[in-house]
Parts: structure tokens; sequence; C-alpha cells
């Protein structure tokens, strides 16, 4: 199993998540987070447009599922295909456990 997390620079949220809908993927984590990357915010006009701020920190979108080692190809396609700003990041799930009914592996997800 791997987790995909992707932060995005844009709400691309309902089209990357109709997307894996259509290839069955269930679960996905959305939140809303702050955060910047290698390129500034855009800067914000303030005190009737005397003052230019450029804010340290701006809102993006992290996105977070679990997905079966067979469907890593599809869903990055899906993402970079829906997403126009972001970062994907990939990592191993060595372990998952449904806490209702004891279930583990793949099953949970």
């Amino acid at each position: 199993m791997l987790k995909v997390e992707v932060i995005l620079g844009n709400n691309d949220v309902m089209a990357i998540s109709e997307g894996l809908k259509e290839i069955k993927v269930g679960g996905l984590t959305v939140s809303k987070v702050r955060g910047r990357g290698k390129n500034p915010g855009p800067e914000i006009h303030a005190s009737k447009g005397s003052e230019i701020f450029v804010p340290q920190f701006s809102d993006k979108y992290k996105l977070e599922v679990i997905i079966p080692d067979t469907k890593e190809d599809e869903v990055v396609s899906i993402i970079k295909k829906n997403g126009r700003v972001g970062k994907i990041f990939i990592s191993q799930i060595l372990r998952a456990v449904d806490v209702n009914t004891d279930a583990e592996g793949e099953v949970t997800i």
C-alpha cells in the first residue's frame, strides 16, 4: 500500500476527487493548510492601497489517500491531469488496521 500526499496551490480538489472515483479509489482526506513554496505568494494591498504586503504563507490544499501499489501510476496521472500547481509525495504504508472490524491490509482501504 502507498500513501499519496498532494499539496495543491489552487483548489483543484473536486476535479481530482472525481478522477479518483472513476478508477475506484475510495477514501480521500482533504485539508486546507497554509505554507510557502519556492515562489512568494501574491502581493496584498493594505491601508487603502498605500502599502504592499507579501504574506509569508499562502492558502493551500492537502489531499491524502491510501492506495494499492498497482494504482500508483493511474493516481499520479489523474492528479497531474486535473491539478494545475502543486507537488505529489508518495510513501510506503507498512500496516493498515480497521478499528471497527479488525481487518488488516488492503481490505481496509
